[in-house]
């Protein structure tokens, strides 16, 4: 080509998405129990909670899904209240080995929130959801125990990593959470950028522009901790409100995203900078934590957002629990 020949500007069809830009410093994740929509985003992993099964459950296209836990939980045998508890646990248990003929990374699979004051009971559920997957032919390795981040759901947490059964710690709003999830060897925690925004935009009335947004800072301050002191628990963003916080989070291990923001996401063909980089977070000035039960409750107990969203998060995943049931039970 000549010095003076005309550089062509790449044309649209070429262009790289945002979702492929995003793709190549962050494993990126879908947020959903719609098992179309993982399809045609191509995530790495996926994650589910009771209030996306529910509203997948309700959908025509898994009513086989639907008949197959029914069946599957009728063969227990159980009774009442302890079948209907059953069949939730093969529905959820049947999702994610249908996500996992999808997607080549890892399943999120949610303990009931009913049990998050209860590390025993929490233990023997995860215990529970990786027989029904090995059942199905699914590994360990591929699958992630959903537990929200109460002091006893970390002291469940800690049992079943050292049992070789990986954990991704929701309901996550503070440092103090993130970091003893991090000491007690979780593989994965999830803190919820959209729900924090939610709490401070209700309270100052304010809107924040995505830099400043209260859920990135969040996410920001755990993964600088996590870098610098040099803990492998996985820091994986959650409950996105726009794509804006997503990309002020680009480079961080992991995002997972609802379909409607994959779907902008994939549309839009703007750079994407990585904002969220190990090795600068490894230069932070953040201060070590010292944590034991007591001194976790009071920091806990002292953010009134932390405290005050994990509980809502809570009562909404028991209550769509609920729902879910009631949904079953009709259909028997």
């Amino acid at each position: 080509m000549s010095a003076t020949a005309e550089i062509k500007p790449i044309s649209p069809s070429t262009a790289v998405s945002q979702l492929d830009q995003l793709k190549k410093f962050t494993r990126v994740v879908a947020d959903t129990g719609d098992i179309d929509s993982i399809k045609e985003f191509a995530p790495q992993d996926a994650t589910t909670n009771p209030s996306l099964i529910l509203k997948a459950a309700q959908m025509p296209a898994y009513q086989r899904l639907m008949d197959k836990a029914i069946a599957d939980g009728k063969k227990s045998g159980a009774t009442g209240q302890a079948l209907l508890s059953e069949i939730v646990d093969d529905l959820l248990v049947a999702f994610g080995t249908e996500i996992l003929k999808i997607v080549p990374g890892r399943v999120s699979t949610e303990t009931d929130a009913s049990l998050s004051f209860d590390a025993d009971a929490l233990v023997e559920k995860a215990h529970k959801f990786i027989a029904l997957y090995k059942a199905n032919g699914i590994p360990r390795e591929r699958i992630l125990i959903k537990i929200a981040t109460t002091w006893e759901g970390i002291q469940a947490a800690k049992v079943l990593q050292k049992e070789g059964i990986n954990c991704n710690m929701t309901l996550l709003f503070s440092l103090a959470q993130a970091v003893a999830c991090a000491e007690a060897g979780a593989k994965l925690i999830s803190p919820f950028v959209g729900r924090i925004l939610d709490w401070y935009k209700a309270k100052t009335g304010k809107d924040y522009a995505a830099a400043e947004d209260p859920g990135v800072v969040s996410v920001r301050e755990i993964y600088a901790y996590y870098k610098k002191f040099g803990h492998s628990t996985e820091v994986m963003g959650a409950s996105f409100r726009n794509v804006g916080e997503i990309l002020e989070l680009a480079g961080c291990d992991l995002l997972t995203i609802s379909p409607n923001l994959l779907a902008e996401l994939k549309k839009s063909t703007q750079p994407v900078e990585r904002k969220l980089n190990p090795e600068t977070a490894k230069n932070s000035s953040i201060e070590r934590l010292k944590l034991d039960e007591k001194i976790f409750r009071f920091q806990f107990n002292e953010n009134a957002m932390a405290t005050e969203k994990t509980a809502e998060g809570i009562r909404v995943f028991a209550a769509d629990t609920v729902k879910l049931q009631q949904f079953i039970a009709a259909r028997l």
